[in-house]
């Protein structure tokens, strides 16, 4: 086994987590629970509820936080993947965990156990982060699948289920069962359940998983229109009812009481960059809707959304990896464009999908406006004088990696605005 190092600045686990690889996988939980054990973790001093699903974690992830914020609960928060820099992952009540207390903490995640992977390392950095700074709850998105996720590795209170579809399929398997398999593989014996509506072949898995484990399973039903959400879209009717139970249900355990000016400035405030993002048209854009769908569940609710605004989008930017199901998204979004240009920017990543075959899978089906462009800076130049109406958004969508291509140029947009953000309520 690796000899255990020494962090000193954030640039040496910068440099550590570039060595491990940052797709490599190894799905076994037995070095994560070494390494929770051996930090005395593997029941850590917080609540904890983790948040599996394909469409939706990350979302679901961003009102139950919210939620435990409003309430004036201590929250820690960790996502996955990031855009720019791996401390968005961590997050406490809102803020990224400060770089000043990242080479502590990688030293002694290092050396409970040198080899672990890439996520593995940043889980267990998280939870030991969280423990050391007093968080009340602990909100933790699986990264991938659930039965071998690493986040599965950690005592749960409370598993949420967001809306599963077809993803990773070679990996997870071929069937929406096969996935909805590996994601119910999370559930705990007797530890409560709270689950999007999902497909009838995913539904009756997670019910069997559910009765089997004498787990507790509550199937919301999507909040009412006239709840304010701080996310947009009307999937996240579905993906906020999953938090609010959720929350409901893990009050009692942090002594709290949920409150109506509570719950509703919580759900208000909730924030995820890159979930249907507006962004305003500047002198070096149009206005944009930014939106990491990736498979055509996920372009469906992002079109939903587009067509509900009475908008027709003046273009799109699509771009995506190679070992997602990408094609009906594609052909989803282009039949939404209808004449609007579409532009395929080559993606700067080991995972990306080969550019001119996408450009010429969507321009098989007329009309034909789709245009290979060498990266997102170009596709950004070719929409900036584009005719149409001024309020018409461009969507950029199709992978949180072409995403993050877009907010390195544009950083400030991954930060909810402060006044916003802002930190715990009182309770």
């Amino acid at each position: 086994m690796e000899t255990a190092k020494h962090f000193t600045t954030i640039g040496q686990i910068w440099e550590h987590l570039d060595g491990l690889g940052f797709f490599h996988m190894d799905l076994s939980l037995t070095r994560m629970e070494t390494a929770l054990a051996r930090l005395g973790l593997s029941r850590p001093p917080f609540v904890v509820a983790q948040i599996v699903g394909t469409n939706g974690k990350g979302s679901t992830s961003a009102f139950l936080d919210s939620l435990s914020r409003a309430h004036g609960c201590r929250t820690g928060l960790y996502t996955s993947p990031h855009f720019l820099s791996p401390c968005e992952r961590i997050r406490i009540d809102g803020a990224p965990l400060p770089e000043a207390l990242w080479p502590e903490l990688a030293t002694e995640v290092h050396a409970a156990r040198p080899d672990l992977t890439y996520f593995e390392f940043l889980t267990v950095l998280a939870v030991l982060a969280f423990a050391r700074q007093g968080v009340q709850l602990a909100v933790m998105e699986a990264g991938l699948g659930g039965a071998h996720d690493a986040t599965t590795a950690l005592a749960s209170d409370l598993t949420c289920v967001a809306p599963v579809a077809m993803d990773h399929a070679a990996i997870l398997g071929p069937t929406l069962r096969d996935i909805a398999l590996d994601k119910c593989g999370a559930i705990r014996p007797r530890v409560p359940v709270v689950s999007a509506p999902q497909f009838p072949a995913a539904e009756e898995v997670l019910r069997c998983q559910a009765e089997q484990l004498a787990a507790p399973l509550h199937i919301v039903d999507p909040l009412p229109g006239n709840m304010p959400l701080g996310l947009a879209g009307p999937h996240q009717r579905i993906n906020a009812a999953v938090a609010l139970h959720a929350w409901q249900a893990l009050a009692p355990r942090l002594q709290v009481t949920p409150r109506p000016d509570a719950v509703a400035r919580g759900l208000a405030r909730a924030f995820m960059p890159g979930r249907l993002q507006s962004v305003p048209a500047t002198d070096q854009h149009p206005p944009l809707l930014l939106d990491g769908a990736h498979n055509a569940h996920g372009m469906a609710a992002l079109l939903s959304h587009v067509r509900q605004s009475g908008l027709r989008p003046r273009a799109a930017i699509y771009s995506c990896l190679g070992d997602k199901d990408w094609h009906p998204a594609l052909m989803l979004l282009k039949r939404a464009l209808g004449d609007a240009p579409l532009f395929i920017p080559a993606l700067h990543n080991e995972r990306a999908a080969d550019a001119a075959r996408v450009v010429a899978a969507a321009n098989a089906a007329a009309p034909a406006h789709a245009t290979l462009l060498p990266d997102v800076r170009d596709a950004l130049d070719a929409v900036r004088d584009l005719p149409g109406d001024d309020r018409a958004p461009v969507i950029i969508s199709g992978s949180l990696y072409m995403l993050a291509e877009f907010y390195s140029l544009y950083p400030h947009l991954l930060e909810q605005p402060a006044p916003a953000r802002g930190a715990r309520e009182d309770a």
